[in-house]
């Protein structure tokens, strides 16, 4: 008998709960220690989120947290998905094998361009994509490759920017992604609360025709009203502790319809921690990592 094909839909509900965790870079020493934090505050952090670089590789921190027990989920910072030649076969491996060493139930990372010309160290480049339907078609090709190579879910993200080029709406662009590359997706609600600000949008705009039931993830993080010196007010993508109250709407409206949700993860580790419990204590009481 030939082998049996899984749907979307079943691939989906198959991923792990999660829960509410922190994320993490290589080589970038947070304010907070999630072992830590852990041991003062328990409960409160079940995952870290550990963002890297083929070239930089896994961070002995986050392997720590791994090796005694700790769940993990993989961030790429380094593929450009609008290019499929980006996606090489010895890139894709290293990826595969750092999302297995993590134990990462899937892959992920903002879909914008992370470098301008060939993969090199320190780019720490990253613009958003074209917002066009031919844009959406070339990352929908990147990705469906990338899960096909590595045989996990990739989850790709909605980047950060205050300026956007094409004319589709942000959350319009990766619903299609979605549907053509049949993959999960990630929604960063800080960085659409960002985009809506700087279209003029509300908050929520888009969302009613947006498959909130294929988000396997949410990152949320703190963002401060900020304003140029010729006037122009917006979203910073600032990462401090506290959530804009555009995030905080975007969230509650999305968590009851995000039927396959899995993960929470609250981008803040560059604060105090004394800063931070609350809002984790809020999003644990939001999204607990144990339903009865």
């Amino acid at each position: 008998m030939g082998a049996v094909t899984m749907t979307l839909e079943e691939r989906l509900a198959g991923l792990p709960r999660l829960g509410v965790g922190i994320s993490g870079e290589y080589s970038v020493r947070p304010s907070i220690d999630p072992m830590a934090f852990d041991e003062q505050w328990p409960g409160l952090i079940h995952f870290i989120e550990f963002g890297t670089d083929t070239d930089r590789g896994l961070d002995p921190e986050v392997l720590r947290w791994v090796d005694r027990g700790g769940a993990a989920t993989y961030h790429f910072l380094d593929v450009n998905f609008e290019e499929l030649v980006d996606l090489d076969d010895g890139w894709m491996a290293e990826t595969k094998g750092f999302a297995e060493r993590l134990r990462s139930p899937w892959i992920c990372g903002d879909s914008g361009m992370w470098h301008f010309g060939p993969r090199d160290r320190g780019h720490g480049l990253l613009l958003p994509p074209v917002l066009t339907r031919a844009s959406a078609s070339a990352t929908a090709q990147s990705v469906a490759r990338l899960q096909r190579s590595t045989g996990l879910p990739v989850l790709p993200e909605n980047p950060p920017s205050l300026y956007f080029l094409g004319d589709l709406h942000i959350l319009d662009y990766f619903a299609r992604v979605s549907a053509e590359a049949e993959c999960g997706l990630l929604l960063d609600i800080a960085h659409l609360a960002i985009f809506q600000r700087a279209c003029g949008h509300d908050p929520l705009t888009a969302l009613d025709a947006f498959p909130l039931d294929r988000v396997i993830e949410i990152h949320i993080a703190g963002g401060g009203e900020a304003v140029t010196s010729d006037g122009y007010r917006y979203i910073d993508d600032d990462h401090r502790a506290d959530v804009h109250e555009d995030s905080w709407a975007i969230l509650e409206y999305v968590l009851p319809r995000a039927s396959r949700l899995r993960a929470v993860c609250y981008e803040c580790e560059h604060n105090g921690p004394e800063a931070t419990v609350e809002t984790f204590q809020r999003l644990n009481a939001l999204f607990p990592a144990h339903v009865a």
